[in-house]
């Protein structure tokens, strides 16, 4: 199915929408109570070719939520979401390093890349690549592709380290994990009380 692109147009490009893409839906690790939705497994509310069920009564934390895809912000070059089998997140995040020499923790800006764990090598892409060099240079920010909430990889583009891609496997990089969104969702909630 080709994606399907709105004659409309957002700063001067054709607006995208979903269509049927819902990897968003699967791939967040956001544990929904009100709607039974686990992290980092299929909302019981998607329907093939069709979306989210509950679209106008969904919860505050998936109003929220979108992808930098969808944006099209800097990334004509990169697939829908569901065919790349990665979803770039319009919230950036920050990871603290711990040098092993015992100096001072780092903070590290990061871009998140939700990764299909049935396809962990989806973030080899060159298109996704590319656009990680892009925000490295642009922005001086690395990436952290996510598998699920438990386990990630840190990606530093060859801008940042002087010349090529480096990889740094963390299993447990932030035990209780709760995103930049989560956390934003929360404070929204908080004061909607």
């Amino acid at each position: 199915m080709a994606v399907k692109l709105n004659l409309e147009m957002r700063h001067g490009r054709p607006r995208r929408e979903c269509s049927d893409c819902q990897l968003c839906c699967k791939l967040l690790p956001m544990h929904v109570p009100t709607i039974d939705k686990r992290a980092g497994e299929r909302c019981p509310h998607q329907r093939a070719n069709v979306g989210c069920n509950i679209y106008p009564s969904r919860p505050m934390c998936c109003q929220v939520w979108n992808c930098r895809w969808l944006v099209n912000d800097d990334t004509a070059d990169l697939r829908r979401p569901d065919r790349s089998r990665y979803v770039i997140d319009l919230m950036p995040d920050i990871v603290r390093m711990v040098p092993g020499d015992g100096s001072d923790p780092i903070e590290v800006h990061v871009v998140q890349v939700w990764v299909d764990p049935k396809y962990r090598d989806a973030h080899k892409d060159p298109a996704l690549r590319a656009y990680l060099e892009r925000r490295a240079e642009k922005d001086g920010m690395a990436a952290i592709i996510r598998f699920n909430e438990g386990e990630a990889l840190i990606l530093f583009a060859p801008h940042l380290t002087g010349g090529d891609w480096r990889e740094h496997y963390m299993a447990a990089p932030t035990p209780g994990f709760k995103g930049l969104h989560a956390r934003m969702v929360e404070r929204i909630a908080e004061k909607l009380k």
